[in-house]
């Protein structure tokens, strides 16, 4: 942990809004006027354009960012491959996937020195990074601050704090992370992790397919759900540093290491649509119901990548945000169901309104997983408290949960099958649910 690191990350500003054009220069005329790439760039900088979309796709979906660096990224040499560790990637074909329900505790404690990078653990995925498409659940823990640098050719990465502070060094500049908040980090933009605290522990989405944007409101209307101003890039900041400098790069499911001369984090100025952001799952504006029934959880959905079949997500990242229940004669609790879409939870903190928590149960830290079919809801001990609860206005505000939810079942990764931390009778929950049917007579 460095105070200085945690001094910095506190007096961060940033640029507010999702998919804003924007603009950002640390030293004062390094970004040229009326054109991207002058024949002599300012002040003797790189011009340089990351892509995150094909060039020819519709503008309100193209992302890219022009980036006035110190070197250009082109200056490097070459990569070699480096041991993957516990990071997997789609397509995920050493195991098949399960139909059952599945629970895990947090993972266990890791070695000392162990990085972001080096306590990623993939639990599964699906589809095929090398398509771009589908998806992978990765956790991470680690207890060392990064001396190198990491970018994924392969995917966004959505990460979700769920102990300890993150400090991130990214091409555009930092952002300052905590658990309750989720950080996006667009597809082979180069970062660093800092730790703020002795250790952190989270989860992370890779996103193969389409970029997140905001879900369509529809019938919502203009405002509810996130707020793009709520979303916060980066300002420019830059790394002069001269000296060797570790640069691992994750394509194709591999990971690759070259040791450059220089900090790669040497963009001096930016502009463009394609890059990082921070976002506080508190700012979330819940919709919900004031009349009765409890909505389907599509309405608590914060990012999206669409499919090909409109409404159909590759992935959909929900929160679970403190939110009022008024709901009149309704079971307030998420009903049973089940579901086409595939679906992996996390605990932030606190606990969840439909399982139980404590040992054994749901716990910050640990991970569901109910694929596509999958009968499941409310333990016995929720629904039996929820059947018979008072209905009153009801405030649940002591927990943070999400879903990374998925078109495609999520098979795992061996690792995760045979992890000793997965809970072996996860289904004892529901066995507890008795009949009550009584026909009329």
């Amino acid at each position: 942990m460095s105070g200085d690191a945690r001094k910095t990350a506190e007096g961060l500003t940033y640029l507010s809004g999702f998919g804003n054009e924007h603009s950002s220069e640390a030293v004062p005329g390094a970004l040229p006027e009326g054109r991207n790439s002058p024949q002599r760039a300012p002040l003797g900088l790189y011009a340089e354009q990351l892509s995150g979309t094909a060039f020819t796709e519709p503008r309100a979906h193209n992302r890219r960012s022009w980036l006035y660096r110190i070197r250009p990224s082109a200056a490097h040499p070459a990569f070699t491959r480096t041991d993957n560790g516990a990071t997997r990637t789609a397509p995920f074909t050493d195991s098949v996937p399960d139909p059952n329900r599945l629970r895990w505790n947090p993972l266990p404690e890791p070695a000392p020195g162990t990085d972001f990078l080096a306590g990623l653990w993939t639990l599964g995925g699906n589809g095929d990074a090398t398509q771009r498409t589908g998806m992978a659940v990765h956790l991470y823990h680690a207890n060392s601050s990064m001396d190198r640098v990491f970018s994924d050719a392969d995917g966004e990465l959505l990460i979700v704090p769920e102990r300890g502070g993150l400090l991130l060094r990214t091409e555009f500049g930092l952002l300052h992370v905590e658990p309750g908040h989720v950080a996006l980090i667009p597809r082979g933009v180069r970062f660093r992790v800092e730790l703020l605290d002795a250790s952190a522990r989270g989860y992370v989405c890779e996103n193969y397919g389409a970029p997140f944007h905001l879900p369509d409101l529809g019938p919502i209307g203009a405002n509810g759900l996130a707020n793009a101003r709520d979303f916060m890039a980066p300002v420019a900041a830059y790394e002069d540093v001269e000296g060797p400098v570790e640069v691992v790069n994750k394509f194709c499911g591999n990971l690759w290491t070259a040791t450059y001369d220089h900090s790669p984090l040497d963009v001096v100025a930016w502009h463009g649509n394609h890059v990082p952001y921070v976002y506080d799952l508190r700012r979330f504006n819940v919709i919900g119901t004031i009349s009765y029934d409890h909505p389907d959880p599509s309405i608590f959905t914060v990012l999206t990548s669409p499919s090909d079949t409109p409404g159909l997500a590759g992935v959909d990242f929900v929160v679970f945000a403190p939110r009022w229940l008024v709901g009149e004669d309704t079971f307030r609790p998420p009903y049973f169901h089940r579901n086409v879409m595939s679906e992996y939870m996390g605990l932030v903190e606190g606990a969840y309104d439909a399982k139980t928590a404590g040992p054994g149960g749901f716990v910050p830290g640990g991970g569901s997983l109910h694929n596509m079919m999958s009968a499941h809801g409310p333990d016995q001990e929720t629904f039996d408290r929820a059947s018979a609860a008072e209905l009153k206005p009801q405030r649940v505000d002591d927990g943070l949960a999400f879903m990374f939810e998925t078109r495609w079942p999520v098979t795992l990764t061996p690792q995760a099958a045979g992890a000793e931390h997965l809970q072996q009778r996860y289904d004892d929950v529901w066995q507890g649910l008795e009949r009550h049917f009584r026909p009329l007579r």
